[in-house]
């Protein structure tokens, strides 16, 4: 069975042209176009598509909005965004409102089909441009973990953990870090004060379970 799809762009020679060029894949289907997003959010509830390629710079009713609409009322059918803004701003916005899939109008023709074989498969598909805009906003606005490994200890106490965890002793620790013996039993206090851990076996597990070493 064919992938069913709406085509939802403002302008006439896209949408022509996107069911000229997915009608060459016998795969995919356009079943319908929308010149705004009011007109693509009634499409989608009566036609049920299975993918709605999504500009966002539509009258009446943006991409944005119209995708929060569509994903509500129909969460098994998939939004591709194919817009011109590469904006940060617009990428998450669009993200949010529950698009699968984000590419840039300039992008290489495939490179959309492969977007809409992705969705359906129910996987996230991101331009790679897009992709740094998304990777770097997540670290921009991740929350700092209070209680994780890297924010309880320093670079120097993660360390003299891992390397207690893989059973070395004070004296093979002090000699791999050109440190005393007095410097690492100092640390490990440290290290047990920071962690509430009095153990050697207990830190072993909490640096295993953090991921700082394995079994």
């Amino acid at each position: 069975m064919s992938i069913k799809v709406l085509v939802a762009d403002d302008h006439k020679i896209v949408r022509d042209g996107l069911r000229t060029l997915l009608g060459k894949h016998p795969d995919i289907e356009v079943i319908a176009e929308a010149e705004d997003g009011r007109t693509t959010v009634q499409l989608a509830g009566q036609l049920w598509p299975e993918v709605v390629i999504m500009d966002i710079a539509m009258p009446g009713l943006n991409g944005i909005e119209a995708t929060r609409q569509v994903v509500a009322g129909h969460p098994d059918i998939k939004v591709v965004a194919l817009s011109m803004h590469s904006d940060r701003r617009f990428v998450s916005e669009m993200l949010k409102a529950g698009a699968s899939a984000y590419l840039l109008k300039d992008c290489a023709f495939e490179e959309l089909v492969t977007a809409i074989r992705t969705v359906v498969a129910n996987k996230i598909y991101l331009s790679p441009g897009i992709a740094g805009i998304v990777i770097e906003n997540y670290i921009r606005n991740a929350p700092k973990p209070e209680s994780s490994v890297f924010s309880l200890l320093s670079d120097r106490e993660r360390e003299v953990l891992q390397l207690l965890a893989e059973g070395r002793t004070t004296k093979e620790i002090a000699s791999r870090l050109n440190v005393s013996n007095k410097t690492i039993e100092t640390h490990r206090m440290n290290i047990m004060t920071k962690l509430n851990i009095h153990s050697v076996a207990e830190l072993t597990k909490y640096a295993i379970r953090e991921g700082l070493t394995s079994l």
